[in-house]
């Protein structure tokens, strides 16, 4: 297997658009993205609300976006996306994340996937856990074959998969809002993912946002830590390999990466990529992996003592208990009590006066300002 080539670079908000462009340019994604078949944009959205490094950054979008139109992509060929799930809306998301007023100064429009058709694909490669999961078939967005695909996700921690990034962004366009019966084998289903993207996508890029990073109980209820780095490549199980390492892991030890490298959908051998751009070796973030009390019920009942229980809690007409206790805790409790500090504390940061200054901050309302990159601020 060819060594793959993952580019990463220290970054300042400053100068972070800028930034995007070389670092998409360093992993050379214009070979890898056709500019004659269209784009899907896959957001990665965790969270309705806005939090730190839990969903694609509104610099991270536009700094993807501004360098495609500016190498000559046709916008009418770029397809910004992000799914619902039993407890996020993609509209409201965003909103809150301010990615609606990128999207509209460049001229692109949000495509919600639950407004779309879905259609049963029959896929040729041997899955490992997906067909038994939904025996009826797997649907996707009947969009999706053909075109290529752009990953936008962040760096950090996943109380399900250990870390979170490329190839579970695409847990949350391939799969449909019932996608939670897939958590109980969450390392073989992202080895699925990866497998059906192959087939699906003439070339997939991704551009991964580490200015500011989740460390602990993610993807959500995570302590917000400054990354400052940018990574791009073409290969998902590479670069999410390069991310564990930032984030103090070996991807050889996280199951998901492993059997991706083992049966060559990938490579998450370090020894085995070629890192360009600058030298990141000595940064290691020391995350640890934690679950918060959804993640820790969820796998109570799927695969610790409350197992006998799973049928009737998450597979019978009595599983809407599980998205109200969900959002009563995050969005009622959690953010309340513990998550508005944070955000207080990364707003005094450059980061989140970026995310003030430039893109309207958590409170929505833009404000028109100039950044030393020159371009105006997108506002709604």
């Amino acid at each position: 297997m060819n060594r793959p080539r993952i580019a990463v670079l220290w970054t300042r908000p400053e100068r972070v658009l800028d930034d995007y462009g070389r670092v998409m340019r360093l992993a050379g994604y214009r070979a890898v993205l056709d500019p004659s078949v269209p784009t899907l944009i896959k957001l990665n959205l965790s969270w309705t609300k806005y939090f730190p490094a839990c969903s694609s950054q509104p610099w991270q979008v536009e700094g993807a976006i501004r360098t495609m139109l500016e190498d000559g992509y046709d916008r009418g060929r770029l397809l910004p996306v992000e799914n619902k799930t039993v407890v996020t809306d993609p509209w409201k998301g965003a909103a809150n994340n301010r990615w609606l007023p990128v999207l509209e100064r460049y001229g692109l429009t949000f495509t919600a996937l639950q407004e779309v058709p879905w259609t049963v694909h029959r896929f040729q490669s041997p899955l490992l856990r997906l067909n038994e999961i939904f025996p009826e078939g797997i649907e996707i967005p009947a969009l999706f074959p053909g075109k290529n695909m752009l990953h936008l996700p962040t760096v950090k921690t996943h109380g399900h998969a250990t870390t979170t990034g490329s190839i579970k962004n695409s847990f949350g366009g391939l799969l449909k809002e019932v996608r939670h019966y897939a958590h109980k084998y969450m390392h073989e289903v992202l080895v699925d993912l990866m497998s059906m993207q192959h087939e699906l996508h003439p070339g997939i890029f991704t551009v991964m946002d580490g200015t500011v990073c989740g460390d602990g109980a993610g993807p959500r209820t995570m302590v917000p830590v400054i990354g400052n780095v940018i990574l791009a490549g073409a290969d998902s199980v590479a670069i999410d390999a390069v991310a564990a390492r930032i984030m103090g892991f070996d991807p050889l030890a996280i199951p998901y990466l492993k059997m991706c490298h083992d049966r060559g959908l990938g490579v998450a051998d370090p020894r085995g990529i070629n890192l360009v751009g600058d030298d990141v070796s000595g940064l290691n973030l020391r995350f640890e992996v934690k679950r918060s009390f959804v993640i820790w019920g969820d796998q109570m009942l799927r695969k610790g003592p409350l197992r006998f229980l799973e049928k009737i809690a998450l597979h019978s007409p009595l599983v809407i208990w599980a998205p109200v206790a969900s959002n009563i805790y995050h969005d009622l409790l959690w953010y309340p009590l513990i998550g508005r500090a944070r955000i207080a504390r990364f707003r005094k940061t450059d980061w989140g006066r970026l995310f003030d200054e430039r893109y309207g901050g958590p409170s929505g309302q833009a404000r028109q300002v100039r950044e030393a990159t020159g371009v105006t601020a997108p506002h709604a």
